[in-house]
């Protein structure tokens, strides 16, 4: 296979929005580039990007996507990262690999909360963009007022380089204000181009485009700005030059039409980023850190001549060859055979196969140069995030922050005898995909999954199906209230006697019982004088209170925040035991805390909820419906973000209900705050079922 420098690399990611057409860009650049034969299309399940069963059903990419293709004398790594916002940690790892974003923006709807939110991705990994303005082939396509757009809500740096030609349904070419020449695509499909004069009509339009482009250029660095102050334009070298320094450096955003379905505008795009887009060697030095001691940072350059790190950011579970896992090498040159140390768990590694990939279409490579991305086979313990190096060389990549979950349910095994294999194939999910948590609850007697929203869970729950034979099915999870009082119980007597021939039990003690500031706990005090309760048996009044707080009193949840202090009692020189005291402890607290005015406290989250402007009044009444308390409004972008506390009860399937309010436009994210008394009527009922509950299980 032909080698590659890091100078003749392009890594590229695809992002946006769901629907913008990413996936179709993606096919189109291989058919272009001549890896495939035939275009395939989203909607006829038959695109090399989307080619899990999953996605062919749902007709759009749950999963990353990693492609290559050759273009001109650079190897273009196209990464294609799902639109839906239920897949955002796969948008994160993509984007944490990649030397440049492409930013798809639908040409009638404009910019979406999907698009602001992987705009953000590339601000918080530093990563160079440029924006597409995709379907120009629409009716009502607008690329001019799209161009605004993005500069107004976006980046305000954004500028065209290339704009449309007869935009709409006979879009079929685009006026280059680098070359100032028209490139007019070819009728049948293949993406092709020639270059003409422009026309008469458009010279104007296009002279100013090109004014812009230039002065805005001009403004990224003070040696360009007084070259044009001194001559009134650039040079084309100046131009040339300028232009990949300010887009590796985000101070330029260049903005493009194109119509991937039709591949008009691809090659140009293609032609603009081989030339003009940062390679890996022109990027900074990767951020990393020493693992020999202090964890001191440090960068990390692209240099095939250096020792080896690579960095795995996904895996793949093959069903005929096990885990393949997805890497970019940061340094040195990677081969088959070779063998590096996981610098995350200290476990030497050696490597398979290595692989180049076209979707699920593998290919065998001898090496993997810095810059370069790739595929291996059947590492032992080496998962997502991990990072491996020679064992002279121990340093680790900075770790993909994946976003939190916002969707929890709990499953439930079809079969109880297939409880293992659920768990084992959870564990290996999750190694495939860190974005779902599974936690077994002991509290709740629950195996509650956390994710990302409801289609991310579906397709956890499927894939275990498919891949390990198990059927799981998706309930509301149980809520872990918390139990607790407001009032005092001064005096909580019991006195544990029985007597049934032979030794007996005694246990008798005097508790008091009264509330903790919330989030204290449990305090126990000895008050006892003069030893009317032996001290060896302390320790049992203490476990049997304990014992009482884990089981709950009005409704089988935790209790929290009280002092129980143990002031009196007696016991009986024989028959006194510390399991009679126990049980005295626990009978005593039973009776005290519900003389003691006892309520339930539930646990309330931080919503933070990311809408459209005209959905803000919707989804305010909303979240006060659900018993939810707004704390604030601030304007991020073109949308509304909305501040509140909700109760963890009113948010099972609370993304499904914002995309269905929002059309789909809405996002949010939530984390624990606090737990707060809940209203009276909700608590009675929650006690009602709790205590219907125990008398069905006696």
């Amino acid at each position: 296979m032909k080698e590659y420098l890091p100078s003749s690399l392009r890594n590229v990611v695809l992002i946006g929005h769901g629907g913008s057409g990413k996936t179709t860009f993606a096919e189109a650049v291989l058919y272009a580039a001549g890896i495939t034969s035939r275009m395939g299309t989203v909607a006829e399940g038959n695109t090399v990007s989307d080619y899990n069963h999953d996605e062919i059903e749902r007709k759009f990419s749950v999963s990353t996507s990693l492609l290559h293709a050759d273009w001109g004398d650079k190897k273009f790594n196209i990464l294609d990262p799902p639109g839906y916002p239920d897949f955002l940690g796969e948008v994160k790892a993509a984007m944490r690999v990649s030397d440049l974003a492409v930013v798809f923006v639908k040409a009638v709807e404009g910019i979406e909360v999907g698009t602001e939110i992987d705009w953000g991705f590339s601000k918080e990994y530093k990563v160079p963009v440029i924006f597409v303005v995709n379907k120009a082939d629409s009716e009502n396509s607008r690329f001019e007022a799209r161009l605004q757009e993005i500069r107004d809500k976006i980046a305000h740096d954004a500028i065209a380089v290339q704009i449309p030609v007869n935009e709409g349904a006979g879009f079929d070419s685009v006026v280059d204000l680098l070359k100032m020449r028209l490139l007019k695509f070819s009728a049948d499909g293949k993406g092709k181009y020639l270059e003409e004069d422009i026309p008469g009509s458009l010279k104007a339009t296009a002279e100013k485009y090109r004014a812009e482009l230039v002065e805005q250029l001009s403004e990224t660095d003070e040696s360009l700005l007084n070259a044009f102050l001194e001559n009134g334009t650039l040079t084309e070298e100046q131009i040339a030059e300028g232009l990949r320094k300010a887009i590796a450096g985000r101070k330029l955003f260049p903005v493009f039409p194109a119509a991937g379905i039709r591949l008009t505008g691809v090659a140009s795009i293609l032609d603009f980023i081989g030339s003009y887009a940062p390679s890996p060697e022109v990027m900074p030095p990767a951020a990393g850190y020493k693992t020999d001691g202090g964890k001191e940072e440090i960068g990390i350059p692209c240099d095939p001549g250096a020792d080896p790190v690579l960095f795995i950011f996904k895996t793949i579970s093959e069903r005929n060859i096990g885990e393949l896992s997805l890497f970019r090498v940061y340094s040195g040159i990677v081969m088959p055979g070779m063998d590096l140390v996981n610098q995350v768990n200290g476990k030497s590694e050696r490597l398979g196969t290595l692989y180049v990939l076209n979707g699920k279409d593998r290919k065998e490579t001898p090496k993997v140069a810095a810059g370069d991305i790739a595929a291996v086979v059947k590492l032992k313990d080496t998962h997502t995030n991990n990072t491996l190096s020679g064992k002279n060389h121990p340093v680790a990549m900075k770790k993909i922050d994946f976003p939190d979950p916002i969707m929890r349910v709990a499953i439930v095994s079809r079969n109880r005898h297939d409880e293992d294999k659920v768990a084992s194939g959870l564990h290996a999910l999750h190694e495939e995909d860190p974005t779902f948590v599974v936690e077994v609850d002991p509290e709740l007697k629950q195996t509650v999954l956390s994710g990302q929203g409801e289609m991310h869970l579906q397709v956890v729950t499927r894939r275990l199906k498919e891949r390990y034979g198990v059927e799981v099915e998706m309930v509301e999870p149980d809520i872990p209230y918390r139990e607790t009082i407001r009032g005092v119980a001064a005096d909580s007597e019991y006195k544990h006697k029985k007597q049934s021939g032979g030794r007996g039990q005694y246990g008798h003690v005097h508790l008091k019982l009264e509330p903790l500031p919330r989030g204290k706990g449990f305090e126990f005090v000895d008050a006892v004088v003069g030893g009317v309760v032996p001290g060896r048996f302390i320790p049992a009044v203490e476990k049997g209170v304990i014992e009482s707080l884990e089981r709950g009193v009005v409704s089988g949840h935790k209790v929290v925040d009280v002092k129980v202090t143990l002031f009196d009692g007696s016991s009986h020189p024989v028959d006194s035991d510390e399991i009679s005291f126990k049980i005295a402890a626990s009978m005593s607290f039973r009776k005290g805390f519900k003389e003691a005015k006892p309520i339930l406290l539930e646990p309330i989250y931080e919503l933070e909820v990311l809408v459209p402007d005209e959905h803000m009044g919707d989804i305010m009444g909303d979240i006060s419906g659900r018993r939810g308390k707004i704390l604030g409004m601030e304007a991020e972008g073109a949308n509304q973000k909305i501040k509140a506390q909700v109760p963890l009860k009113e948010l099972y399937k609370y993304a499904n209900i914002l995309r269905s309010m929002t059309q789909g436009r809405g996002v949010f994210k939530q984390k624990f705050s606090h737990y707060e008394e809940v209203p009276k009527e909700v608590a009675d009922k929650i006690i009602a079922e709790a205590q219907k509950e125990k008398v069905e299980q006696e």
